[in-house]
């Protein structure tokens, strides 16, 4: 077999023109060691003793072309020196681990093949991003809390299924949503395309619930939202009335999904105002056994109402952080460990009490008593009460509006969130775009008030540059509020419809990625009730609902990449 037949043998290595000259004359005047300019004109019998069997044979041996050897380009182990070759170890050359045969003192001979076996660069196939290291479960992934915004879907295999489905198609999907029906696929679909029940549950999982509902204006995100909704129609910017009527049906519709959740008949859903984000989770849900709510992200102002209402809550970024530092010895530069968030707030509402008691005493002097004793009162500036504040709440007020702000709310606390939250004026806008309207509600499941949306999906065919030419990619669009559930359920389907072979690029709503944090769990919350089957009223599919029972894994950050391959997963952050 020919050089040019070896696979991944590249044409584009040529033999120099000038070098191959030299070398013809060269072995025509080996005998003599003439100079090739005065060799006399070879007769015919020489010339067919030099084109000769046996002389090709013994060129073959002595002058093999160092390009032939595919070792040097792609990493093939080397060919090893023939037996019958008989050089000793004097005679050969080697040169980047190939051995090269030459003549005993040629010196020339040596040259050359230095000059041939330098190391010539080819096109090496570089590591694509998305080959991503592999997962611990590679029958699944772990749960991503964020919600996305955006995801593509890649594969060899088209995306035709997916496109144009019939009214009657439609239609079952979205009875099969309403209906929670769990659909099942064998691992491999021949006909993707001639699959009513894949068409069907494909329509199925773009469906999901939304409050208020406002054709024109787009209700996720909202936060940094303003540049999208300016210059909309607002009416009810101006018109109290109105806004009053939005926010009872609102905190009928808040209350009505709270209750699900309390039931166990919805998962979870997504609280969205336009300064921060909260996520509702059912008992039973991200490994805990009792209702959860992670708010983030957080200010000074929001965290100070919440303790004048009395809710109890953590702030588990700053713990993990102080108990990673109290491991490692860290200390501040006074030798002094860094008090965690609920331990400074402590000492300021402390100080708060003791400048309170001590104000009489000092006749509202700022405590600066003593410069008047000294006499020096006139020579220094006094401090206002203002900055004394802002100085001593330095520490907390820098974390405000930053995922370590982002709070968490357990069991029955959660109600009294939800009491808070309803009450809250400061959860509506007081001016611009968004003034007077009420946070958005997200959730799987139908609720009061609510209305069905699907998300927006859309095949595309590209093509793509690859090491051997251009090839046609397959793509799949979709765009819209993606839900963790969402996310599961599209792969399930994808997996037995794109033959376990497919890559997915995403984009995450920023401040939902810390929801990925794990939850700090007592010793009663890990234990969940085998004799419970109400966590099958979800109406999740069981793969998808057994992703959202465990605990959190990925932190504060979210998935941006997400690969099956071969039907195993793997992913990157």
């Amino acid at each position: 077999m020919s050089v040019e037949q070896v696979a991944g043998y590249s044409p584009s290595f040529k033999k120099p023109a000038e070098i191959l000259r030299l070398r013809r004359k060269r072995t025509r005047g080996a005998a003599g060691r003439l100079p090739s300019e005065e060799l006399p004109p070879a007769s015919s019998d020489q010339k067919a003793e030099t084109d000769g069997p046996g002389h090709q044979q013994q060129s073959k041996k002595c002058r093999r072309n160092p390009f032939a050897n595919i070792a040097n380009t792609r990493g093939l182990p080397a060919e090893s020196p023939g037996p019958e070759s008989g050089r000793p170890a004097e005679e050969t050359v080697l040169s980047k681990g190939v051995p090269q045969v030459l003549p005993l003192g040629d010196e020339d001979s040596i040259l050359e093949a230095k000059f041939f076996s330098q190391e010539i660069p080819f096109p090496v196939q570089h590591k694509d991003s998305r080959i991503l290291p592999e997962c611990t479960l590679p029958e699944s992934f772990p749960a991503d809390w964020s919600v996305k915004t955006w995801a593509l879907f890649t594969s060899p295999h088209p995306f035709t299924w997916t496109d144009h489905l019939k009214a009657s198609e439609e239609a079952k999907g979205l009875i099969q949503h309403c209906r929670s029906s769990i659909v099942d696929f064998p691992l491999h679909i021949e006909d993707p395309k001639s699959c009513t029940d894949l068409r069907c549950a494909f329509q199925q999982n773009l469906v999901y619930w939304l409050h208020p509902s406002l054709p024109w204006l787009s209700l996720f995100p909202r936060i940094g939202a303003e540049r999208k909704m300016t210059g909309k129609n607002n009416p009810w910017a101006q018109d109290e009335e109105l806004q009053q009527v939005l926010m009872s049906e609102w905190s009928l519709s808040f209350s009505s999904l709270y209750n699900l959740l309390r039931a166990k008949l919805c998962p979870y859903f997504y609280f969205c105002t336009y300064q921060f984000t909260v996520l509702f989770r059912a008992a039973g849900i991200a490994g805990s056994a009792v209702p959860t709510a992670v708010i983030s992200p957080t200010t000074r102002g929001l965290r100070e109402a919440m303790k004048d209402e009395g809710i109890t809550f953590s702030l588990p970024l700053l713990e993990d952080r102080r108990n990673i530092k109290m491991k490692k010895g860290e200390t501040t530069d006074l030798g002094l460990h860094i008090p965690d968030a609920e331990t400074q707030e402590k000492i300021l509402d402390a100080q708060k009490e003791h400048a309170g008691s001590s104000e009489d005493d000092d006749n509202d002097d700022g405590g600066i008593s003593w410069l008047k004793e000294m006499g020096v009162q006139d020579k220094v500036r006094k401090p206002s009460s203002i900055s004394i504040k802002l100085r001593k709440e330095h520490a907390l007020v820098r974390m405000d509006h930053k995922p370590e702000s982002a709070v968490m709310v357990k069991g029955p606390q959660t109600f009294t969130l939800l009491n808070f939250l309803i009450n809250n004026k400061t959860i509506v806008a007081g001016a611009g775009p968004q003034a007077g309207l009420p946070p958005t509600l997200l959730a799987p499941v139908a609720f009061r008030g609510a209305s069905m949306q699907t998300l927006k999906a859309r095949s595309i065919n590209v093509r793509t540059q690859h090491l051997s030419g251009m090839k046609d990619s397959h793509c799949l669009e979709i765009t819209g509020p993606i839900m963790p559930h969402a996310l599961h359920s599209l792969t399930l389907m994808l997996k037995s419809a794109q033959k376990g072979n497919f890559t997915a690029s995403f984009h995450s709503h920023e401040p939902t990625s810390v929801f990925n944090v794990a939850l700090k769990l007592e010793h009663h919350e890990g234990k969940q009730d085998p004799s419970s089957g109400e966590l099958s009223n979800y109406g999740l599919h069981p793969e998808t609902l057994n992703q959202l029972m465990q605990q959190p894994t990925i932190g504060k950050s979210s998935m941006k990449h997400l690969e099956m391959k071969d039907y195993r997963y793997l992913w990157k952050l």
